[in-house]
């Protein structure tokens, strides 16, 4: 175990799951990778800012960026951490903030980083009580009932993601996919770390739409958008 992989829950694999890369970097995206991303990547979750910040926010799984982008400019006050593994997927945050040729030299968000990891190793890592909101936003759904330990929304992880999120501190969680709405509202039903959601049909307020959300709809899926409360001992 490194000081960056902090053991996971008891019955939750250490192993991920997910595409690291997809189709081979184009020399642009390599840039990015090789000079933007050391830039802003998280090297010390117990001071994850050298600033003082409002709150600190996660997204877990960003996708293309376009969320966290928005969001993270909205909210300069607050820290904002956004976590991918798919290199393709931090390519396309990164090409949102550094212009062509300006890779190594192109001033940052000083209120983002990125954790280009497993983010469950990073929830066990943040201090006690570290974040304000938690954001998880159309996540894999591992559908298939063996796949189920792979999930992000799990009641054996349910503990270790309870501990980060402050007392009164939200969970968003999103998906278009039948089983897992069926599966978080089961496995959010049946635990006591947070509090009954409030649930829409539509994407609330103050959450910047994504392509995966736009995708899902044009293909006739329902998404559903939870927003959960940590509950206060």
């Amino acid at each position: 175990m490194t000081a960056d992989r902090p053991p996971l829950a008891e019955g939750i694999p250490d192993r991920l799951y997910g595409r690291r890369r997809g189709h081979v970097l184009r020399p642009r995206q390599q840039r990015l990778i090789d000079l933007t991303l050391p830039r802003l990547t998280l090297t010390d979750p117990a001071h994850p800012f050298p600033h003082p910040v409002a709150g600190l926010w996660l997204e877990v799984g960003f996708g293309g960026g376009e969320h966290a982008y928005v969001l993270s400019r909205a909210n300069p006050d607050v820290g904002y951490i956004a976590s991918e593994v798919f290199e393709n997927g931090l390519c396309s945050l990164l090409t949102r903030l550094a212009p062509d040729g300006e890779e190594a030299t192109a001033p940052l968000p000083p209120n983002l980083r990125l954790w280009p990891r497993d983010a469950r190793h990073l929830v066990a890592a943040l201090p006690e009580g570290a974040l304000d909101k938690l954001i998880l936003l159309f996540p894999d759904p591992w559908p298939k009932a063996r796949h189920a330990k792979r999930r992000f929304v799990n009641p054996t992880l349910l503990p270790a993601v309870a501990r980060v999120v402050r007392p009164g501190g939200e969970w968003r969680v999103a998906s278009d996919d039948p089983t897992y709405q069926a599966w978080v509202t089961e496995t959010l039903a049946r635990q006591d770390f947070f509090a009954s959601a409030a649930l829409a049909t539509t994407r609330p307020e103050g959450w910047p739409p994504t392509r995966y959300e736009a995708k899902a709809l044009r293909e006739g899926r329902q998404p559903l958008y939870w927003s959960f409360t940590r509950r206060v001992s």
